[in-house]
């Protein structure tokens, strides 16, 4: 009694990303560990996770050893090895059912490496300023191209149907970011010109003391 009552536990406390991928299984087909990185490359690495192979091969042996998927090994065609494939249990599509309808969601948390590089400003130059803008320009152009592509190559799969809608939300999102960064280039530019042609790299970094320190403030 005392072990069934901690399994369940443990099925309860999977991490998200088992969930990711015990989701990437509920669309019903028997997928390998390759097909899965695929899949999350098309779709969730736009939104939430790109795993390694690694990380996905751990998270497939945690939902078999929670009953919520099972594997077989399968002879493929080119007569090379043969390959385990992985389908979601009737158990695993009835919890990944309920954790996507009653568990909490977590809010997003921003981890944004230009702004913290921008935020590092008054260690920079200029010139670097702009370039990290630039090429992050170039990134989210880039990702907004590619859920383009993915969002055109699943519209005529039915059960595609949500998926493809948030790679339209990426889309939209990326987009958002190559339009920020351009923005920002404007507001260092407009920076640079209310400060004359002297300033420089570290030029408006913070004060330790006066006024700002004495009142508590922090950038």
């Amino acid at each position: 009694m005392a072990n069934q009552a901690a399994d369940e536990t443990n099925k309860r406390a999977l991490p998200a990303t088992s969930w990711a991928v015990l989701g990437l299984l509920s669309f019903g087909e028997e997928l390998s560990g390759y097909d899965l990185k695929k899949w999350s490359d098309w779709s969730l690495r736009f939104f939430y996770w790109s795993p390694s192979f690694s990380q996905i091969y751990s998270e497939l042996k945690r939902l078999e050893q929670a009953g919520y998927a099972s594997s077989r090994m399968v002879a493929q065609e080119t007569g090379t090895r043969d390959k385990r494939v992985y389908r979601i249990t009737d158990e695993g599509m009835t919890a990944v059912r309920e954790w996507a309808r009653e568990a909490p969601v977590d809010p997003p948390v921003l981890k944004h490496g230009p702004m913290l590089r921008l935020w590092l400003g008054h260690l920079l130059e200029p010139e670097q300023m702009r370039d990290v803008l630039v090429q992050h320009q170039e990134f989210a152009e880039k990702m907004r191209r590619r859920a383009v592509a993915d969002a055109d190559g699943a519209k005529d799969e039915a059960s595609w149907a949500y998926p493809a809608l948030t790679l339209k939300w990426a889309e939209r999102y990326y987009a958002s970011e190559r339009d920020l960064a351009a923005a920002m280039l404007d507001d260092i530019e407009a920076l640079a010109a209310d400060r004359g042609p002297d300033a420089g790299a570290g030029a408006g970094k913070p004060r330790s003391s006066g006024a700002s320190a004495a009142s508590g403030k922090r950038p």
